[in-house]
């Protein structure tokens, strides 16, 4: 199998007690042909020196940008793969993952971009539970009743293009939005079931610490509605829960699993 080019990009912004974590985790995959961009746009701690330190990586962008979904279209813009994907720099791929998806994109010629799974870690990398994309669905994404693994979304450069890049006024879940994008612009987007990263959660993260909530919320109708095509309505408040019970009664052997690392 012919390996292409797969071409990271990592978000970095004050966050040197994960960094070289993250950066370890591209490095070491053993693949071999990775481009793995680093964006800072004005890291104050240690970041910076951490990434002028790190060996293999690839174009290093330290301009200020307009936030997340604007540093992510800024690195990509510089991006030279077959196949992109991007990581923050809290978080990390898993051994393997790489191999995986070259692989995965191999047996689907007719696939744009491909969703895995992962797993929960806390801040002191304890492994907390696994995490899996459930089936991709504009229909569940309507009704928030779709769980999506960032760190396992991968995907052709024609797919990013299709989707018009990242979302810059999204400030709290722009990967989110991307997939939604795609999916309205037609890209075929197929399940993997390999386990492809680690996803980080703890008490200063966006989603641990709760801070962007209310943006969040709002962000999260614009996407419902954008994927459903309209705008919710009253019964969506009923088919939301139903539809959801309905995913979780169709994989039960994830949804027990789920339950009982939560116990």
């Amino acid at each position: 199998m012919d390996l292409p080019r797969i071409s990271i990009v990592t978000l970095s912004f004050n966050q040197a007690r994960f960094l070289p974590a993250a950066l370890a985790s591209v490095r070491d995959q053993g693949y071999p042909d990775i481009e793995h961009i680093v964006v800072d746009p004005g890291s104050t701690d240690a970041s910076r020196t951490i990434i002028a330190a790190a060996p293999g990586l690839g174009p290093v962008i330290l301009d200020p940008d307009d936030g997340p979904a604007d540093g992510l279209n800024r690195g990509f813009a510089r991006a030279t793969g077959a196949i992109y994907g991007y990581l923050n720099a809290d978080d990390r791929l898993l051994p393997g993952a790489l191999a995986a998806v070259a692989r995965a994109f191999a047996e689907r010629p007719d696939t744009d971009a491909v969703c895995g799974n992962g797993v929960l870690v806390d801040a002191d990398d304890r492994v907390l539970r696994p995490i899996r994309t459930s089936r991709v669905s504009r229909a569940d994404i309507g009704q928030g009743a779709m769980t999506f693994v960032q760190q396992g979304h991968f995907f052709r450069p024609a797919a990013l293009a299709a989707a018009g890049g990242f979302n810059t006024a999204n400030r709290t879940c722009w990967d989110y939005e991307l997939l939604v994008d795609m999916l309205c612009a037609g890209v075929r987007v197929a399940n993997i079931p390999d386990a492809l990263g680690a996803f980080r959660l703890y008490g200063d993260s966006i989603t641990g610490s709760g801070r962007l909530a209310a943006a969040n919320a709002q962000d999260l109708v614009r996407i419902r509605e954008k994927a459903l095509g309209r705008s919710l309505a009253a019964r969506d408040h009923i088919i939301a829960p139903l539809r959801l019970l309905a995913r979780r009664l169709a994989s039960p052997a994830a949804t027990l699993a789920g339950l009982r690392a939560r116990l």
